[in-house]
């Protein structure tokens, strides 16, 4: 039987492949692929159910006639409009026990059998649930005014009023206001740096490039006759994939993700694009991929509704008690009261020939008698401390970045208290938890291991060894068997084997004893971000010196080469900054450039490094 239970959990797994020969598709889907050779593009799906999509480019007026009616680009993100607000915000309420527990108590306060009167049950449930509502509408309010509002540049539009078809610009540090195709850019090879951290939480920068047809709209004025169409597939959720073509004059241009801008994505280290707006509003694949704000309640509040639970029990308990009380008495005594003249029939609760509808008359003007021991204040003064929890963890200190000037934002106070019940955080290794950033601390060029600087290995090996971690430097004169010059040099006692072994030293040899303390170390006045590298053999240009300088400047060509970051003056110092896919590309160029390989500017063809000649001593671009 065991055999058997573990035979049943088993399941299939799906593989994915990829190839490098013409993808094949399978039922007609050209998002899969197989390998087989000479099959079918995915542009010969163009025209097909699923990609029969028609944009007409710079003539937006043809997508008003039914067939090719799409979608304009307003997108709301709130949870209620002014239609919706009262009924649903009406019912999120009464969700709570404790509300439609007074509601019952207020419509039977209506009644002769209610022993007050209705506005003292009624004044506080309006008060309670007011207090809720006004709180959802303002944080809704709030969640309205973060939808992005973005102007042109040829007509000043809001983003709602961007239609498919429409050729539109946006400019540096700008969000794309719906999935545009890029046409050109402000680099004349038509490349844009794109961040999606909106869409997959990456900030490294993509590389979005147009196709070389359009490279020569550039300008306002070009695009006043501009005219072309774009057949491609249907609105879809997946953000890594697109097919279509560009039918430009009588020539038919493929289309495919690396030209495709998707909203919520941001401009980056460009100055300006050119795009058409190809999908829009709900039909973008940022849409496509998100759901509806839902109505979420804490651990805390459904707990709260148990308690609300046994309240309840002891009040019909309480009820239940005092009703059969006043039944028994009236029964047996209400012939001597008199004063309720309960012979004339006035009320049938004193009435002692009929008993049993005294008691439940009775038992109903105890739960609304008693109905205090639900404590309705409770949930405003929860949601006042809600808000003032928000309000402390807006201003909270310790949650500021300086680097980005932003501060924590609390955008909803419903789950207030669920970040005190977080017991388990799953994320991917770097980027979330961490600082996504690289440091170029040591390299080995040509078997010889550069740079001194204690690193996290080391430490941990040190630690699982039960080893002190200590600084050496020291000086050797002469020559190794290989040639090389044995200078200065420093590394940790982690690392002393891979040093000896790097200058050809035999296990019998002895360690000198010189040591000096860490901070005799020259270092350079102003710390670099991505660069903590220390080794007098290569520092201030001394690498010029070694025997084998050329290996030494064919590897710093290729860390300045071999990347796809871009360059960005920096106005505080006399150096480059550099943003690329992957911090350790921009912790490459970083060292690179400390070692005097300083990469200036890129184009798609065309790479050009500033870099030092060691002959002349000079700076020369290559």
């Amino acid at each position: 039987m065991e055999a058997g239970r573990k035979k049943q959990k088993l399941k299939w797994s799906k593989l994915y492949t990829f190839s490098c020969l013409n993808p094949q598709t399978n039922d007609g889907d050209p998002t899969s692929f197989s390998f087989v050779a000479n099959a079918p593009s995915p542009q010969s799906f163009i025209g097909k159910p699923g990609y029969s999509r028609v944009v007409f480019c710079n003539e937006s007026h043809f997508h008003k006639h039914k067939h090719y009616k799409y979608p304009n680009n307003y997108v709301s993100t709130t949870k209620y409009n002014i239609v919706t607000f009262f009924p649903i915000a009406l019912f999120e309420q009464f969700r709570r026990v404790a509300n439609l527990y007074f509601l019952l108590s207020a419509v039977l306060s209506f009644t002769s059998l209610a022993p007050f009167s209705p506005l003292s049950v009624i004044a506080p449930l309006v008060f309670v649930v007011g207090i809720s509502m006004l709180k959802e509408a303002m944080e809704d309010w709030n969640r309205f005014l973060q939808v992005h509002i973005g102007n042109g540049e040829f007509v000043e539009k809001a983003w709602k009023d961007v239609y498919v078809g429409d050729v539109i610009k946006v400019n540096k540090n700008e969000y794309f206001p719906s999935d545009l195709l890029l046409l050109s850019s402000s680099y004349e090879d038509g490349l844009c740096y794109v961040e999606t951290m909106n869409l997959d939480g990456e900030t490294n920068l993509k590389v979005k490039r147009s196709l070389e047809v359009t490279l020569g709209l550039d300008g306002d004025e070009q695009f006043r006759n501009f005219s072309a169409t774009v057949r491609c597939e249907d609105p879809n959720p997946n953000l890594y994939t697109f097919v279509g073509n560009l039918e430009l004059g009588n020539e038919s241009h493929p289309l495919s993700p690396t030209q495709i801008l998707l909203r919520d994505s941001k401009l980056r280290n460009t100055d300006y694009i050119y795009g058409v707006v190809v999908f829009s509003g709900p039909d973008t694949k940022a849409v496509r991929n998100s759901t509806r704000s839902p109505s979420k309640r804490s651990r805390v509040e459904r707990k709260m509704d148990y308690v609300i639970y046994v309240l309840f029990v002891m009040l019909i308990l309480i009820s239940m008690v005092s009703s059969i009380g006043s039944a028994v008495l009236t029964r047996s005594y209400a012939v001597k009261w008199y004063y309720l003249e309960v012979k004339n029939g006035t009320d049938s609760s004193f009435d002692p020939s009929k008993p049993v509808e005294s008691w439940l008359l009775q038992f109903i003007r105890a739960l609304v008698l008693y109905g205090y021991l639900i404590p309705i204040s409770l949930y405003v003064s929860i949601e006042v401390v809600k808000v003032l929890q928000a309000m402390l963890i807006n201003k909270d200190q310790k949650m500021y970045d300086d680097v980005t000037d932003k501060s924590v934002e609390a955008r909803t106070s419903n789950l207030n208290e669920e970040l005190g019940q977080v017991e388990m955080i799953l994320t991917d290794k770097t980027g979330t938890l961490t600082c996504n950033q690289m440091e170029f601390r040591k390299c080995s060029i040509e078997g010889i291991s550069y740079g001194g600087e204690i690193t996290e290995i080391d430490l941990a090996a040190s630690r699982r060894m039960n080893v002190e971690v200590e600084r050496y430097r020291f000086s050797l004169g002469g020559y190794d068997p290989t040639g090389r010059s044995l200078e200065m040099f420093e590394f940790s006692m982690a690392d002393t084997t891979t040093e000896k072994m790097a200058l050809g030293f035999d296990k019998g040899m002895e360690t000198p004893n010189t040591t000096t303390p860490r901070n005799s170390i020259t270092r350079r006045d102003m710390a670099i971000k991505g660069f903590n590298f220390r080794d007098d053999r290569l520092m201030d240009k001394m690498w010029i010196n070694r025997s084998n300088v050329s290996d030494m400047m064919m590897f710093f060509r290729v860390m300045a080469l071999c990347h796809t970051g871009i360059p960005i003056e920096d106005e505080r110092r006399d150096r480059m900054k550099y943003e690329a896919e992957s911090p350790e590309e921009v912790s490459f160029l970083i060292a690179a450039q400390e070692f005097g390989f300083k990469f200036c500017h890129r184009t798609q063809s065309v790479m050009i490094v500033e870099e030092l000649d060691p002959s002349s001593g000079m700076d020369v671009k290559r």
